[in-house]
């Protein structure tokens, strides 16, 4: 309806104030505003709609999202309307009701569960969390702010927390740094980084999160982002923490400890844990840029054969495929595919093979016309194919993005399976562009629907490319369980594959490096990762060689790998000592197998990391904050690797608690640094009293033999302590239907005595009806032994080690003086 207005005066008015609007719009830009950053004003209401709270300061709006006891969720829209919800890393929330309240108090609105509560600060916005005795664990420094995006549109984002005197920070991914990341800035920007150095930064993976441990309590933050994001802690000013991104959403989840295992585990929860490897995973694996033709590669196999060194893996680098093109081979160097891995897998070899994003241009190659047809390789703003020069030259990429073509590129797989190839590896996928370094900021991606340039999904790539093939894998192999490989990645990719660190280099500063990032990896969520043994570019002695191998073998994945242009270096390459000292720890790797497979169990299951820096294990000693050499495989084998040359020992740390050299089996009291000799035929281990550590028969591949009895190795400790053992078929998805056995072994000791007890939980039954004990550091000379009620008379003892066999299925167990 108009307005009619009838006093002259008032009409007056109203004309002179439409004529300075009038002139105010013939002149636009002297009404536009400096773009500056803008930051949340002062809470005027909340309004909860179930789990979800909504706060608004009248123009901006802020969720906060009660997730678990534990995680809540942060999320910001600076103009009250939120981008449609969606997540690569989170692929479903939990849904399990939460008790929480709601309490709008005079100075704040406070949400609180069992464990933790968010502050809302009625008087700034300030958010804050704490635990339920009240002690702060995280506070906001400035309220969340924002800055418009005037080129591409959207908003950088930013939060910025205070920073504590002593708080330290972990995770973050493959950051080649040192372990604690206090006075560090970062970037997450996947990125092709050969023979990278250290403190280079940004590297592959792109993994926003990280473990905040300030008075022994410990939080994280895990910033879903998938834009470019920066990470600042206490670089700028040390006083504050900051992390922000170039687009997207502000959107964190508060992830409350209070030990740094809850928060990886409650992480674990959000992101998936790593499906269950095929055994034969786990063992040892050989690669090279590249071993062709056929007979290069059946001559290294038959190397490992006649050496007696373990090996379960041999890779096919890109010059199998003819020109570089992927699913295809070079039938000049492999003239029957098929044949030759039947013959590998004959004596025990799984075959893996590299596959690239980039798909040459060739109007005759089968996997570009297909995918050229159906329209499936990614476009430039302007319509034009994303084009770039990779291996094969020029290529176009497939959207991975886009659930179709995701369908369609695990389809192409078929051939590659079909000819017997066990294992894909998945490489050049940040993605990486000669020259250009990656693809242009304008290239076109569905984004599931959603739509977004490669700004939005760069760092989501790598993980959807190997994506792609996991799930193509696991159709194409029915039963069996995938083996895939990948170099990029973002939070989440753990579902879908194992990583490795990258390009490094051979020499001792790169040995130090992989040893910090396959522990980063580790408490950053990506369990099943490794170095490439002896470094890929570079010239390694056999010194350095050995030492890596030794590393290695207490790595979740044990390959070694190195560039064309190097000298080769097979287990056996360096020769006398360093190939006996070599096969010494890959067949104590295959030893360990049950153990390491049982670790992965815990991971898969529990979401517990496989690697632990002893700062995981004693965060209260402020000292292990900045520990790095150390790490524990699982919880019972503690690790210091040797990292310099000529080094005839070194200063190790053994957390509280008594711990048992595994070479000698003396007893040392922990807490405390002790020296330990380390020539070069080993390097300082330790099992943690109280621990059952199962072992297998040393074998050349996993499955050459059948296990006619599992060795258990018991040692003592004077209080109760627990241990886990998993057994499953090892290659089949049956552990999804509770085909498996879970044991629980529980010991206990007094000066006289010593008991352990076994209780199972599962369907699988294995074929060995034995086991074949060692008892380790008994405080007194048995000559009692009674089995479930039964004594048993056949036992011996060797260098004070109680050996006997008893049934697999015993229940109790008792040793008396």
């Amino acid at each position: 309806m108009e307005e009619n207005i009838q006093d002259p005066e008032l009409l007056a008015n109203r004309l002179l104030e439409e004529e300075e609007e009038f002139h105010h719009l013939n002149n636009p830009a002297e009404a536009i505003k400096p773009i500056i950053k803008k930051y949340l004003g002062v809470p005027r209401q909340a309004e909860q709609l179930e789990n979800k709270i909504y706060f608004t300061d009248g123009d901006a709006k802020v969720e906060i999202v009660v997730i678990t006891e534990q995680v809540i969720k942060v999320r910001l829209a600076p103009h009250g309307v939120f981008l449609e919800e969606f997540s690569y890393a989170v692929p479903k929330l939990s849904t399990r009701p939460v008790a929480f309240t709601v309490a709008d108090n005079e100075d704040e609105y406070q949400i609180s569960t069992s464990a933790v509560n968010c502050h809302i600060r009625k008087q700034d916005f300030f958010i804050s969390f704490s635990d339920c005795q009240n002690n702060i664990t995280s506070a906001d420094a400035v309220p969340m702010h924002w800055e418009e995006n005037v080129k591409f549109g959207g908003y950088y984002v930013f939060c910025t927390k205070e920073c504590r005197p002593e708080e330290s920070f972990f995770g973050l991914g493959d950051k080649p740094t040192e372990l604690n990341l206090r006075g560090k800035r970062l970037k997450n920007w996947n990125t092709d980084a050969y023979s990278f150095n250290w403190n280079q930064d940004p590297l592959y993976r792109s993994i926003p999160f990280y473990i905040s441990l300030n008075n022994d309590i410990a939080h994280g933050i895990f910033f879903d982002n998938t834009f470019k994001s920066h990470f600042d802690f206490g670089a700028e000013d040390k006083t504050k923490t900051s992390f922000w991104a170039d687009g997207g959403e502000l959107q964190y989840y508060y992830i409350h400890g209070p030990h740094m295992m809850d928060v990886v585990k409650s992480y674990h929860l959000l992101t998936g844990t790593h499906p269950m490897p095929p055994l034969w995973a786990l063992g040892y694996h050989q690669c090279r840029w590249s071993y062709y033709p056929e007979s290069k590669v059946k001559k290294i196999a038959a190397g490992f054969r006649e050496n007696k060194i373990p090996c379960d893996g041999i890779y096919l680098d890109i010059d199998y495929m003819d020109g570089y093109r992927c699913f295809t081979w070079n039938k000049k160097y492999f003239p029957n595919p098929k044949r030759m891995i039947s013959e590998l897998s004959a004596d025990g070899f799984k075959t893996v093979v590299i596959i690239d994003p980039g798909i040459r241009v060739d109007d005759n190659y089968w996997v570009f016309k297909e995918g050229k047809g159906k329209k499936y390789f990614c476009r430039r703003s302007d319509d034009y194919f994303m084009e770039g020069h990779v291996w094969p030259g020029r290529c176009q990429f497939p959207d991975f993005t886009n659930p179709e073509v995701r369908e369609w590129w695990g389809g192409l797989f078929e051939g590659l399976v079909e000819a017997g190839v066990a294992g894909v590896w998945n490489d050049m996928n940040e993605p990486a562009v000669f020259g250009a370094g990656t693809f242009p900021d304008d290239v076109r991606h569905d984004y599931d629907g959603l739509r977004g340039s490669h700004r939005k999904a760069h760092n989501i790539f790598g993980m959807q490319m190997v994506r792609s093939t996991y799930e193509g894998l696991r159709k194409l192999l029915k039963n069996k369980r995938p083996f895939t490989i990948t170099r990029a990645g973002y939070s989440g990719v753990q579902r879908f594959a194992s990583a490795w660190t990258g390009d490094n280099v051979a020499s001792w500063e790169h040995l130090k490096l992989g040893n910090i990032q396959c522990q980063r990896m580790s408490v950053s969520g990506i369990p099943f990762v490794g170095t490439d043994i002896g470094g890929f570019s570079g010239e390694p002695d056999g010194e350095l060689f050995t030492r890596w191998i030794q590393m290695g073998t207490f790595s979740p994945f044990m390959r070694a790998h190195s560039a064309g242009d190097t000298k080769e270096r097979e287990p056996w390459s360096f020769g006398e000592p360093y190939t006996s000292i070599n096969r010494k720890f890959i067949e104590l790797r295959y030893r360990l197998l049950p153990y390491m497979y049982s670790a992965f169990w815990e991971h898969h299951r529990y979401g517990f990391p496989i690697l632990r820096p002893v700062v995981m294990q004693e965060q209260e000693v402020l000292g292990n904050h900045f520990r790095q050499d150390e790490f524990t495989y699982g919880d019972k084998i503690l690790i210091c690797p040797v990292l310099e040359p000529g080094q005839k020992n070194r200063r190790v740390y053994l957390p509280k608690g008594n711990w048992y050299n595994f070479w000698t089996q003396e007893l040392i009291i922990g807490g405390k640094e002790i020296d330990v000799l380390t020539p070069l035929e080993t390097i300082p281990v330790f099992i943690k009293a109280g621990s059952v550590i199962p072992e297998y028969p040393v074998m050349q591949y996993v499955g050459e033999k059948e296990i006619e009895e599992v060795i258990l190795n018991v040692y003592y400790s004077d209080y109760e302590a627990n241990s886990f053992y998993f057994e499953d078929y090892g290659e089949t998805f049956a552990y999804e239907q509770d085909i498996y056995l879970e044991k629980k072994f529980a010991v206990n000791g007094t000066k006289n005595s010593f008991i352990i007890k076994q209780s199972m939980e599962g369907l699988y039954t294995p074929r060995y009806e034995s086991y074949a004990f060692n008892v380790v550091g008994l405080p007194f000379k048995p000559s009692t032994i009674i089995a479930d009620g039964k004594s048993v008379n056949d036992f011996t003892i060797t260098n004070g080690i109680l050996q006997m066999k008893f049934s697999k299925n015993f229940k109790v167990l008792e040793i008396s003086k």
